[in-house]
């Protein structure tokens, strides 16, 4: 069932249309990625289903609820560079945003407690928040966004600052959250998507291009795909690959190269043939199947 319908939403600032008709649902208890590439309209499009931008044109309606009512308190929303009171605790900042939020003192310092154990700094809860790591300030916002219990928590690029080990905290904690709500993340590492979210919402110049699950991905643009890796340069060992008729594209990036064929066993049959009779220099041999990165290639150069 849905949570979230949007019709036909634009937005636009003064004559620069940057939001061109989205239309899409967010269902309950999903975790969705909206995927973009910096420049796309992942943050505006966020802002306006929390009611931080007015649309320019379309409908966001929650589904249940009065047309044009005040919905943010089904609403958590973390924005790309949160800003926190440094001096605070995260104690003291999360029960603070708590009574802001509506909760009662009581509430508000149970729901706390609650929270720094789910986002896994309750150890820290005394130390001020301008000594935390990145990751951890990440964790303290997203215990903020959920401190009410919204239905819909949103979060905007929340790893794209942070090194591997922040990003690896982040992740597993979306993992939590998607049992207590439906979560829509803006992202443009889609690695992330693929490992957190059911469902895919492709954004690009202000459009959805492509929407589904990794399985309709998989089952849509099917393909299996060759990874090599020389220790040289592979442009100049696949000169003639891209004429066979059974390779539909090449993609080389200095010493490295991913084949997509549809007839894996006749591709896999050539290349190693080539190999063997030609010596290449390789590295690394891998045969996978398509990623979202490829898919996300595909869609938009369609």
């Amino acid at each position: 069932m849905p949570l979230v319908r949007v019709e036909n939403l634009e937005k636009s600032f003064k004559d620069l249309r940057v939001i061109k008709g989205l239309n899409f649902e967010l269902e309950n208890g999903k975790c969705v990625a909206l995927i973009g590439a910096n420049g796309a309209g992942k943050t505006t499009t966020l802002k306006m289903l929390s009611g931080l931008l007015e649309p320019s044109k379309g409908v966001i309606s929650f589904v249940g609820e009065k047309q044009g009512g005040d919905h943010r308190r089904l609403i958590g929303y973390l924005p790309q560079h949160p800003v926190f009171h440094d001096w605070m605790t995260a104690k003291e900042f999360l029960e603070y945003v708590g009574k802001l939020s509506g909760l009662s003192s009581k509430e508000s310092k149970e729901r706390s407690a609650e929270l720094l154990e789910l986002v896994g700094i309750a150890d820290a809860k005394n130390r001020r928040i301008g000594k935390f790591s990145g990751g951890m300030k990440q964790r303290l916002g997203i215990a903020q966004a959920i401190i009410h219990r919204p239905k819909l928590i949103m979060l905007d690029e929340p790893v794209s600052a942070l090194d591997p080990f922040g990003r690896r905290e982040v992740l597993e904690l979306l993992e939590k959250l998607k049992k207590e709500a439906t979560v829509l993340f803006s992202t443009h590492i889609l690695n992330d998507a693929e490992e957190v979210c059911e469902s895919i919402l492709f954004l690009h110049n202000g459009q959805i291009i492509e929407s589904g699950t990794m399985d309709e991905f998989r089952e849509k643009y099917h393909q299996s795909k060759i990874d090599l890796v020389f220790s040289q340069e592979a442009s100049s060992f696949l000169k003639h690959l891209s004429e066979h008729p059974q390779i539909d594209s090449i993609q080389i990036e200095v010493n490295k190269a991913s084949i997509y064929t549809e007839d894996l066993e006749a591709v896999k049959e050539v290349i190693l043939s080539q190999a063997a009779r030609e010596n290449w220099p390789l590295t690394k041999y891998e045969i996978g199947s398509i990623s979202l990165e490829d898919v996300f290639m595909k869609v938009v150069q369609k």
